[in-house]
């Protein structure tokens, strides 16, 4: 069985002071779930989301929140945004020198526990803490800004890690994400090697025909190009 294509916003590109609204906008759109990429200043350069942001903008939307936590200490804060209303968090594995605690920990919240890989770093890393996450996020650019372009390289990854879900009988389970200059010229490939969760930030708010057209367009892609697989 196919997990579904899900498409979800990066909150970045969003209007921050009327981020309510914004939320309710890209609801109506037909988003699948939301994207926050909380950034430290440490892990990556920019600084971004706290949990009481979060916390604010969840009334106003019932679709699932993602916390992408790129922060030096996910064990730290993570309680803080299960408590925002985020339902799943992804922590990188180059943030996490005991990965295996870390998603343990998360999972022990009543979260789900999801892990990111940056462009650099091989599937080997996770390999052997695929059982405690219900998504793998590979990095199609490099972390700490929105509107960076696309990493083609990173399909053949992503096929990689699609090979190694298939193989331990996790296909059904385990989700592959992927961010970072999605849009209608990259979303194909990307789901072409086996993506199912497209993270779409600036090129989504770039349509002329508006949101809605947007996430309609963007999952048509999608799919048409995963049923080519």
């Amino acid at each position: 069985m196919s997990l579904p294509i899900l498409i979800s916003p990066s909150v970045l590109p969003c209007d921050f002071s009327k981020l309510g609204a914004e939320v309710e906008a890209l609801d109506a759109a037909g988003v699948d779930l939301f994207q926050w990429d909380v950034m430290d200043g440490q892990f990556v350069p920019n600084l971004t989301f706290g949990p009481d942001v979060i916390a604010s903008a969840r009334q106003y939307t019932t679709k699932p929140f993602e916390a992408h936590l790129m922060v030096l200490t996910p064990d730290v804060l993570a309680a803080r945004y299960v408590e925002a209303g985020c339902s799943r968090l992804i922590v990188h594995a180059e943030a996490c020198p005991h990965l295996h605690r870390t998603l343990g920990n998360i999972n022990s919240m009543g979260a789900n526990a999801a892990v990111a890989l940056n462009p650099h770093t091989p599937i080997s890393a996770i390999e052997h803490v695929l059982d405690l996450v219900d998504m793998v996020l590979i990095m199609t650019v490099n972390p700490g800004f929105g509107g960076q372009s696309y990493i083609a390289s990173m399909e053949p990854k992503i096929r990689e890690l699609k090979a190694l879900i298939e193989r331990r009988g996790l296909a059904d389970q385990v989700n592959i994400e992927v961010d970072g200059g999605i849009g209608p010229s990259t979303i194909e490939g990307a789901a072409a090697a086996g993506a199912n969760v497209l993270i779409a930030g600036t090129a989504l708010f770039r349509y002329s025909e508006g949101l809605k057209f947007a996430v309609s367009d963007l999952r048509a892609k999608a799919t048409d190009a995963r049923a080519k697989i």
